[in-house]
C-alpha cells in the first residue's frame, strides 16, 4: 500500500498570513524589530528555533520569542489561512485507490492537530506527525524517522510531498520518494538545488505523477 505525508504549511494550506504576524510579533516584543512579510516568507517551513534565531542571534532571547510567538499564534492567527485549490480534489483521487494520507510537519503537533481539524483535513488524514513543544523531531528528517518508526511503514513505498529543500532533504535521508510543491513558498530552484525526484505545479497534478513514481495504475 502506498503511503504519503503531507508538509502542512505552503503544501496544504496557505497560511503565510498568520505566520508572519505572529512572527513580527515576536520579534517586535522580544527585540524591537520587525522584518518585513518579504524576509519572512522564504522561512516559512523552517523549524521555529531557526527563525527566530536567524533574527535575534546565537545570543538572542529565542526561548522568549517562542513564547510570544505561541501566545499569538494560538490567540490570533492559527486560523488565518486557506487551503489551497485542488487539495481536496487531490485527497478525493488518492482515497479512491486506497493510498494512506499523513500530514508530516515542523508545526507542533499540538497546534497542528487543531488546525487540520478546523479545516476539514482529517477526514482525509490518517494522522498528524508534528514536533514536540520542546523543539524534538522539528527537524523534518527526524520527524519522518519518527513517523516511519511509528507507522512501520517501509520507506521504498512512501512518498513525501512538500514545498521546501527541508522536506525534500527529510525524505531523502530516510530513503522516502519525494514530490515538490511548486506552489508553495519554495522557489522551483530550491528544489531543484534539493533535487527532488519530482516536481507538481498544482495540486490535483500529484496524484498521477505519484502513480508514475511507484508503478501503479491511475485506475
Amino acid at each position: 500500500m502506498l503511503n504519503i505525508f503531507f508538509d502542512l504549511d505552503g503544501t496544504l494550506l496557505d497560511s503565510q498570513s498568520g505566520i508572519i504576524q505572529s512572527l513580527q510579533h515576536a520579534l517586535t516584543e522580544t527585540a524591537g524589530i520587525e522584518p518585513s512579510s518579504d524576509e519572512l516568507r522564504p522561512m516559512i517551513g523552517s523549524s521555529l528555533p531557526h527563525i527566530l534565531g536567524n533574527f535575534l542571534g546565537p545570543h538572542g532571547e529565542v526561548a522568549d520569542a517562542i513564547n510570544h510567538y505561541r501566545d499569538f499564534y494560538q490567540e490570533e492567527a492559527m486560523f488565518d489561512a486557506e487551503v489551497y485549490d485542488g487539495v481536496f480534489e487531490m485527497f478525493d483521487t488518492f482515497m479512491t485507490a486506497e493510498v494512506g494520507l499523513y500530514i508530516a510537519t515542523s508545526k507542533p503537533h499540538a497546534f497542528a492537530n487543531q488546525i487540520a481539524q478546523h479545516f476539514g483535513l482529517t477526514d482525509a488524514i490518517t494522522h498528524v506527525f508534528g514536533s514536540e513543544l520542546d523543539g524534538t523531531n522539528s527537524d523534518k528528517s527526524s520527524l519522518l524517522q519518527y513517523a516511519l518508526d511509528e507507522t512501520g511503514f517501509e520507506p521504498a513505498k512512501c512518498i513525501m510531498i512538500g514545498d521546501r529543500e527541508m522536506d525534500i532533504f527529510g525524505a531523502k535521508n530516510n530513503d522516502i520518494n519525494n514530490i515538490g510543491a511548486l506552489w508553495g513558498y519554495g522557489a522551483a530552484e530550491e528544489l531543484r538545488m534539493a533535487e527532488a525526484d519530482m516536481m507538481a505545479g498544482h495540486p490535483e497534478e500529484v496524484a498521477e505523477i505519484a502513480y508514475d513514481m511507484m508503478g501503479m495504475d491511475a485506475g
